[in-house]
């Protein structure tokens, strides 16, 4: 039953962005080749412990380097919820297991290959490092260590940033969901959000008459951002 709804959801995935990922695809497979025969060599200019970024086409991914072409990563992955045989938890996270991870809630921090967690991207080192003052390499990557395995998973207030700031940095945060909230409260601040809601609110109420199903959101959303802002 499990493998038929993975198997349902991943063709749906595949439908859903056939249309726009298909040039991508060959892209990143031309690129996943290229990065594979480069990472060989370039591996050499990381060090164990090192904080490492591959920019996603919404978000960055991070990944804390553990020494021999080996990257220690939080990722979101639901399989290790019903399974517990390692030969089919390590293979490589499809995108489904990653939706339905984050759907779930549920995540890994798992090791794999800079090739598989770069994914034909091009890897950034540790540019975070101006901000914060790092923890030894050796300790960050102890910390990574200690943390392997089946986590918890909040898309803004436990991901894959958190987990590198903590290892390299001794906190937890995240950069990316903190620009979000600021953007997020400047959208509420925003005049015009009240404006389009309010508007949205009597065109609820006039296409779907007036009653207490339609009257109580078309106020308190409103009401809600007035107070907020």
């Amino acid at each position: 039953m499990l493998d038929t709804l993975f198997f349902l959801l991943e063709r749906l995935f595949l439908l859903a962005h056939i249309n726009i990922s298909l040039p991508r695809l060959v892209q990143v497979e031309r690129e996943h080749a290229a990065c594979t025969r480069r990472d060989d060599v370039s591996c050499s200019r990381f060090s164990r412990g090192d904080l490492l970024e591959v920019p996603r086409t919404l978000f960055t991914h991070f990944g804390i380097y553990m020494g021999d072409g080996r990257v220690a990563h939080l990722i979101p992955d639901a399989l290790p919820l019903v399974t517990a045989d390692p030969r089919r938890v390590q293979r490589m996270v499809t995108n489904t297991r990653l939706l339905l991870g984050v759907l779930s809630k549920r995540a890994s921090v798992r090791l794999d290959t800079v090739e598989d967690f770069a994914y034909g991207a091009r890897i950034l080192l540790n540019r975070v490092d101006a901000q914060c003052a790092p923890l030894r390499g050796e300790e960050s990557a102890l910390r990574a260590e200690q943390l392997l395995g089946p986590v918890s998973y909040s898309l803004l207030w436990n991901n894959c940033e958190h987990f590198v700031m903590h290892c390299r940095y001794g906190h937890a945060r995240s950069l990316q969901t903190e620009q979000f909230c600021a953007w997020l409260k400047s959208v509420v601040r925003d005049s015009r959000t009240l404006l389009v809601s309010v508007l949205a609110g009597i065109l609820g109420l006039v296409f779907f008459e007036t009653s207490y199903s339609t009257l109580v959101p078309a106020l308190l959303f409103p009401f809600t951002l007035w107070m907020a802002s």
